[in-house]
Parts: C-alpha cells; structure tokens; sequence
C-alpha cells in the first residue's frame, strides 16, 4: 500500500491517492483534478473509489467530477444528501475494492453532522484512516462552520468522534484533510499525518476529560470564518461543473465596466507604484485564492491585472478551487490609469514614522493579543471590508499599516485608498518586531 498526499498550502488542505495491487482510492479531491489523475496514471492504477469526508466548508470539491472522468464509484457520507449520483457511506459497512481492500466508512461527526473518515484495512488488517477534519494532527476540526447555534452540540459530538477514531490499534497511519493554514482546524499544527499512537500520546484534545471540556475548549476564542465558506457546503451538495481552463482573453483598460472588480495580482512594489483606482491588490501567492475569495462580492464579474509572464494559470486554479469561474480576461498594461499609490516602508522606515502617527493593525485577534502593537487602531483585514474604515483614522494624515509581514497591509493599502487615505505599509517584517 502506498499513500500519495497533495498538499494545498493556500487552502491548508491534504488530498490523497492510496494505491493497492493496481487500484487506486482518491480522498477529498480539490477541484483542479488533473494532478490527482496524473498521478494515478503514472502508477498505472485503476481508481476505485472517490471518497468524500464530508461537504467542504473551503473549497468546491473534484469528487463527482473525478468520479464521471474515471469511472469510480464515488462515495459520500450516509447523511450528506447529495444531489448527484453517489454510493452513500453507512457507519461500519464495508466497501469491498478488491484485492484484500476494504473501506471501512466511521461517523465521525463534530466538524459537520455528516462527517465520516474511512479505515483502509488490507487483507483484514487496519493500516490507515482518512479522518477528514475529525481527529487532526495535534488538533480537531472546527465545530462552528455551520454556525454559533450548532457549534456547542457538533463540539460535543466531536469528542466522541476523536476518541472513536483513537480507539483504532497505535500503528495505524493518520491521514487528516485539513491542517496547518487551514481555517478548517482549531490550532495550527506543524506535521501534516500521524499515526494513532502519535495522537493518543501527544493530542491536548485527547487527554481533555469530558464532552463539555471539549467544547469549551474548541470555542473558547473562535477563528474567523473567511466569507467564501458560506457557500462552499451548497455547491458541493447540488454539484459542480468541471473546472474552466487556464487561459484568459487579454483585455484593457477600456474594455472594463461597472460590474467588473479588478483584482491586481502583480508583486506589492508594482501594485505601490500605481494601480487602478477601486482595485483590490492581492499579489499571487499560494493563498491568493483565499483572499479573494474573502474580501471579493462572491460570484461576481472578475477581472485580473498581472504582469508581463504572469502565471495566469496558476490565479486562475486558485480561484476555481474556489468556485470564482467568472474571470472575464487579464490586463497586462494599465498605462495612465495607474494613478492609485501607496508606499512601502522597511522596518527602520517604519519606526521612523511611528512619533505621531496613526497606526493601523489588520492582523487576525489571536495575533494582535499574542505580539500587540502600541497604539495601533485594529481592525482584521476583511472587516475593512464588511465593517468599512475604522472611523478614528483621519485622511489628511498618512496611516501606518502593519500585518505579520506586510502581505495582509498591502491588501489592506489598496482597500484604504478608496476611501481617500494615504497608506504606507511595513514590508518584510511583521507588527510585532515593530516595538521589538
């Protein structure tokens, strides 16, 4: 048996390829399916089965997709309720794959109701289980995706499900889907798999005494729930198309109209030196996708500026992973329409400023109370958006802006500009070195 793990750093996320005796498993496939398909080709496998975990709250799945270019039998949690054809996955009945493969599905509810993983036993014996977001490496999923009212009860049941889950024999391997950078998780975690026995000796969560402990401590200081979630779980249940492809009409600056946002993809030194006015600045990263998908009116018109040689395909991907298809084209030049600033500012730049000056924090609360900035006005990033400007900060004085590294403050520039503020955003370094 051989597990093959796709990492997704933007989305935090794990999908896998178990491969036994010339079958292939597929686990919690993204949408952009063609890596997981070249991989199984290159071994010569025949995909089995598509397994879901659950119906994700951060991405838009592959699975029924994966399933219908294949001709895998594509599994669901039992109570899923899918409006697509699936083989629905009932607590403790084995799927038969061939081979001495059995697919064990477990209700492993807590991160949502339907959540199931799925022990991998060979020739009888258990060698892995695909936990999804249930039991994580040092962590748990988080209970409160589906909201506040729900949360107390799915974190309850998620102590049943972590200690079902590490009940199974030491030796057994721990595939989780999400992980460290994902807002699926509670904690961020440094490894991405474990084992069993790993977990029952080194999880915080297992050694908690009871259900009400449990969930007191999953909610005791709630993350943020980035706004592209709420529409994750109703795609993955109605079903989502194929994937566009790569490539983007090149358009300008002309061609663009009210109903489209711009999203300026380039490097912050280039978007500093002038953008398109009304613009949101995220620069291509491998969490892109996750911010435009926060900060961006979900499903409407999107139009990118990028530079020369640009990887395109690779914004493109991200935001499909995402459900983001309706890119109308990229502008590689915007000549004079670029009348929009800010600037950058390094740490002793930075410092020099601070005498007087309004300082803006737009880094999450667990950061800001973890390394706190003197004097700052706080706001998170994506509040700007849904909040507006906090009212305190006066235009004909520049703001200071500081994140963890001056990613998050150059997104935040481009928002602050629109309301006639003047930014000057601390790069390469990070809030809490400022008064270090």
């Amino acid at each position: 048996m051989e597990t093959i793990a796709f990492r997704t750093p933007g989305l935090g996320d794990q999908s896998y390829l178990l491969a036994h005796e010339g079958r292939g498993v597929l686990v919690d496939p993204q949408r952009d399916i063609d890596r997981f398909l070249a991989a199984a080709a290159e071994r010569d496998l025949e995909l089995r089965f598509v397994l879901e975990t659950h119906l994700h709250n951060d991405y838009v799945s592959g699975g029924e997709q994966a399933a219908l270019r294949t001709g895998a039998e594509l599994v669901l949690p039992a109570a899923a309720a899918a409006a697509y054809p699936h083989t629905p996955a009932f607590h403790l009945e084995d799927l038969a794959g061939g081979d001495g493969l059995i697919i064990r599905p477990i209700h492993t509810p807590g991160h949502t109701p339907e959540h199931t993983s799925y022990l991998v036993l060979i020739d009888g014996e258990p060698m892995a289980v695909f936990s999804g977001g249930s039991l994580l490496v040092a962590s748990a999923g988080r209970p409160d995706l589906l909201g506040p009212e729900r949360a107390t009860t799915l974190a309850k049941l998620q102590y049943g499900s972590l200690h079902r889950l590490a009940a199974l024999p030491r030796d057994v391997e721990l595939y989780p889907t999400h992980g460290e950078g994902s807002f699926c998780t509670t904690t961020g975690a440094g490894r991405h798999t474990s084992t069993i026995g790993a977990e029952q000796d080194g999880n915080p969560l297992l050694a908690l005494p009871t259900a009400e402990a449990l969930a007191g401590e999953l909610l005791a200081e709630p993350m943020p729930i980035p706004a592209f979630y709420a529409y994750m779980g109703p795609a993955n249940t109605l079903g989502v198309p194929p994937a566009p492809g790569p490539n983007l009409p090149e358009i300008t600056v002309a061609d663009l109209t009210d109903e489209m946002h711009v999203l300026d993809i380039r490097p912050r030194a280039a978007q500093s030196a002038g953008f398109l006015p009304g613009s949101t600045g995220i620069e291509l990263a491998d969490d892109f996708g996750s911010w435009a998908g926060w900060l961006l009116p979900y499903g409407e018109p999107i139009v990118l500026v990028a530079e020369p040689g640009q990887d395109i395909a690779e914004a493109r991907t991200q935001l499909a992973r995402i459900g983001l298809d309706d890119v109308r084209g990229v502008i590689r030049d915007l000549g004079p329409a670029a009348t929009a600033s800010f600037e950058l500012a390094d740490l002793p730049a930075f410092r020099d400023r601070l005498p007087g000056a309004q300082i803006l924090d737009v880094r999450m609360p667990s950061e800001r109370s973890a390394a706190p900035l003197p004097g700052a006005i706080e706001r998170f990033l994506p509040d700007l958006v849904t909040d507006g400007i906090p009212a305190e900060l006066d235009p004909d004085r520049p703001v200071l802006v500081a994140c963890g590294s001056g990613r998050r403050a150059s997104i935040a520039a481009t928002i602050l500009t629109r309301h006639g503020l003047t930014p000057v955003v601390l790069t390469g370094a990070g809030a809490g070195q400022v008064a270090a």
